[in-house]
């Protein structure tokens, strides 16, 4: 077989689906011990029409998934590797499958990251061990889950990774994650094929399908479902035939994908067709130019369109306040600088704990972590330690720009290899020995350093020289020295530049004067982005006027955003707040800000003034409900959205003890009965709308996974339920939710049902029977909100 994306190559179809008409009672993965012949003689049947790679039984093989079954994931994997070689022969290859662990990671849920790549490494070193060809990673909608299973198969093979993503029908992972950022992540990291799987069929996903052909370099992946889910005779079937199937597949060819196979719901009949439809064409991916992209866990910054602002106040040089938070590990104090510089304007943020008496190692990826989980805002990671380096960038959930690496042999050979292992970009300090006194030096340096990063495999559109601001109280040449550099960077060698403005006006009076204007000239001369603080009105107002004089403020439409309001400011009558309107305000920043201390230390002081019931109505509620209003317009996304609600916990938290010790209790809200049903151990979704729900007041009774119909319906009586909820991820588990609707319709039919879960649709959840579809946790709350106090017809 040729390399991918040399030649179109044939992926397998579904396994489960097949198996769950074959009597499935039980994980797939199982079969591989209980029932082989069966999975070998569907991995043959692939292979008998002309599959180039079989993806092995072992998608859910992962120790949390097992637990209590009385299998291993060695075991497991192991067996099933086994029987796919065998099945395959010399006929095909065969793929290691890894899917998610069915746990959101830490600070959205409760999986430690570190324990996640544990978990992905027994499964790699499992699939290594049993002779697998390749690792396919799929099915994942978490950015940080693709990073924590793509470190275990890195450290722990050297076998070709292939990662698919299942976006919903906007593009979005389930963490919020765009096309670009997913794909960008992957790409960092290096895989050797990015894709889409599951979801929803052909059809549906070609235009995502395009648009990750249009971002990524490396060959692309689709292994869309049979198409959409349908009820027939009280089963679930996908609604497409083999020449649907086949007709919609050789369609999106020409968008650029050159490994082709199918995801649940498609059958050796449906793959067969298309690869007799698809056979003897050749890739169609047209070339995409490198860009350098820094990315966070939902949105990617793109360097050298227009001059960026990266935030420079989390870093302690100068700053007393910072540092005295530092010593005394003030998270909050960091959080609060990096979410105020990103409503100032800046696009990245520099995080620098570099401090005496600071153990650097640890405070640094606490410090990433801490930012990461209140700000989407993608992170320069500054410090020129290499432990310290390492620990942040293995935290951190996205691509980062490591600041910095100079020419110093040691330098470089410390940080490069950190950096290409952890997919990060790089800041080149054009200085090695010492900083060179002409441009041509600083551009001899640079050189230096980009040709060492090219032998580790960090490719140019990964690299963003420093051409090094000096002060102009020392030299009057200084500024022209540092002009003449990045011009020359990046109009001939075609790299991104940055350059620290505060540096130039050292020394000298109304130093931001100074700053603005050395930050148009540099913009003139081509920099990219520049390290400065957001919050100077004169570096700000000189960014807007140089983006409308350069054409990249299209219609000037920002600088009309940011100047006629300042034009038509009146000044408004001055007030006196109340000290409870002041705090109040605090308790519900803090709490659309996810900020979990300040929301409880906010909620105590209120304590002392008002009553619970007045802070739980007009400050915590009206935050989460702007909150939940930002999730559904798409303008925040679920990590946001599980901070705001940690942070109102913790502000309830205070007002529940403040309550019992005055013997106030607030009486909850209706019962509402959550379960993932039988058959299914993914609890992500339950467990998210299960918080929002407990937030909102209501008495939650939540059963877990794998839940029996008969234990649903026994609780739903016992507890005088007004809603249940069901979950179920996988599409082998749907016939046992409609099962346990039926059930509850018969016994309990005063109570509601709401379902909800990847594989579901609307039209879908009506005709099982439920009374209201989840698209998502704000949903969720919506209606049983309009449920409880009798709105909902």
């Amino acid at each position: 077989m040729n390399e991918f994306g040399k030649e179109i190559i044939f992926l397998d179809g579904a396994m489960g689906t097949i198996l769950q008409a074959k009597g499935l009672d039980t994980l797939p993965e199982i079969w591989n011990i209980t029932n082989p012949h069966t999975i070998e003689d569907i991995h043959k049947a692939y292979v008998s029409v002309g599959c180039n790679v079989l993806k092995a039984n072992t998608f859910g093989a992962n120790k949390l998934k097992l637990k209590d079954s009385g299998y291993t994931p060695q075991a497991l994997i192991h067996a099933g590797i086994k029987t796919a070689k065998k099945a395959a022969g010399n006929e095909a290859k065969v793929a290691m499958d890894i899917g998610p662990t069915g746990k959101l990671l830490a600070p959205s849920g409760s999986l430690n990251f570190e324990e996640a790549i544990e978990i992905f490494a027994e499964m790699v070193c499992a699939g290594r061990d049993a002779g697998a060809d390749y690792i396919l990673i799929e099915t994942m909608s978490d950015t940080y889950e693709i990073k924590a299973a793509m470190i275990a198969a890195k450290e722990n093979s050297d076998l070709p990774i292939m990662v698919t993503f299942s976006p919903d029908e906007n593009g979005r992972l389930l963490t919020g994650a765009d096309i670009l950022t997913a794909a960008t992540l992957i790409e960092s990291l290096g895989a050797s094929a990015v894709g889409l799987n599951c979801g929803t069929g052909p059809s549906q996903m070609k235009g995502l399908l395009a648009k990750l052909c249009g971002v990524v370099q490396l060959p692309v992946i689709f292994n869309p479902n049979g198409g959409m889910p349908k009820v027939v005779d009280g089963n679930t079937v996908f609604d497409l035939t083999p020449a649907e199937y086949a007709a919609q597949m050789k369609d999106v060819v020409p968008l650029g994908a050159s490994i082709l196979g199918g995801c649940c719901g498609t059958t050796p009949q449906l793959i067969g067709e298309m690869i007799t439809q698809i056979k003897g064409m050749q890739p169609t991916k047209t070339p995409v130019a490198k860009s350098t992209r820094i990315s966070s866990f939902s949105q990617t910054v793109t360097l050298g369109k227009e001059l960026i602002i990266i935030g420079e106040r989390i870093n302690p040089t100068g700053k007393p306040k910072l540092k005295q938070a530092l010593k005394n590990n003030d998270m909050s104090y960091l959080c609060n600088e990096a979410l105020t510089q990103t409503a100032e304007g800046a696009k990245l943020l520099d995080v620098n704990v570099g401090l005496p008496g600071i153990d650097e190692e640890k405070m640094l990826p606490a410090a990433v972590f801490a930012i990461q989980s209140v700000t989407s805002t993608p992170l320069v990671i500054d410090t020129s330690d290499p432990k310290a380096a390492e620990a942040a960038l293995r935290i951190y959930n996205g691509k980062p720009l490591l600041n910095s690496i100079n020419g110093k042999a040691e330098s470089m050979e410390k940080m490069l290899p950190i950096a290409k292992k952890y997919g990060a970009a790089i800041i080149a300090l054009a200085l090695d020995n010492e900083i060179p006194e002409t441009s041509e030096g600083r551009v001899k340096v640079a050189e230096k350093i980009v040709s060492a990063a090219k032998s580790h495999g960090i490719p140019q559109s990964d690299i963003v020289v420093d051409a090094l601001t000096m002060t102009m109280s020392t030299n009057s040449q200084n500024a022209n020295i540092t002009l003449d550099a990045v011009e020359y960077i990046h109009n001939t060698l075609g790299i991104c530049t940055v350059l620290g403005l505060s540096n130039i006006s050292f020394g000298l009076p109304m130093r931001e004067y100074l700053n603005a204007g050395f930050l148009t000239m540099a913009a003139n001369k081509g920099l990219s982005a520049a390290i400065a603080n957001p919050a100077n009105a004169a570096i700000m107002d000189a960014l807007y006027v140089q983006q409308v004089l350069s054409g990249h403020d299209e219609n000037c439409a920002k600088y009309i955003e940011k100047f006629s309001a300042r034009q038509a400011e009146v000044k408004p009558i001055a007030s006196n707040p109340s000290n409870f309107d002041q705090q109040g305000k605090t308790l519900y920043n803090a709490v659309i800000k996810g900020l979990k201390e300040e929301a409880k230390k906010s909620a105590e002081s209120l304590l002392t003034q008002t009553s619970s019931t007045e802070i739980i109505d007009t400050q915590l509620i009206p935050a989460l409900d702007n909150v939940g209003k930002s999730f559904g317009e798409g303008k925040t996304f679920l990590p946001q959205l599980l901070m705001s609600a940690n942070a109102a916990q913790s502000a309830f938290g205070a007002i529940r003890k403040h309550m019992q010790t005055s013997g106030t209790i607030s009486e909850k809200q209706g019962k509402i009965v959550l379960a993932t049903v039988k058959g299914d151990i993914h609890d992500i979704g339950k467990n998210i709308v299960k918080t929002l729900l407990e937030n909102y007041n209501f008495h939650v009774i939540d059963l877990g996974k794998d839940v029996h119909a008969e234990q649903i319906v026994q609780t739903a009586l016992d507890e005088n339920a007004q809603l249940v909820g069901l979950s179920a991820l996988m599409t082998t588990t749907v016939s046992n939710m409609e099962e346990t609707i039926h059930k509850l319709h018969e016994k309990v039919p005063h109570c509601k049902i709401m379902v909800g879960g990847a594989v579901l649709t609307e039209s879908y959840a009506k005709k099982i029977g439920a009374d209201f579809y989840a698209p998502d946790a704000m949903g969720a709350v919506r209606f049983a909100q309009e449920l409880q106090f009798g709105k909902w017809k």
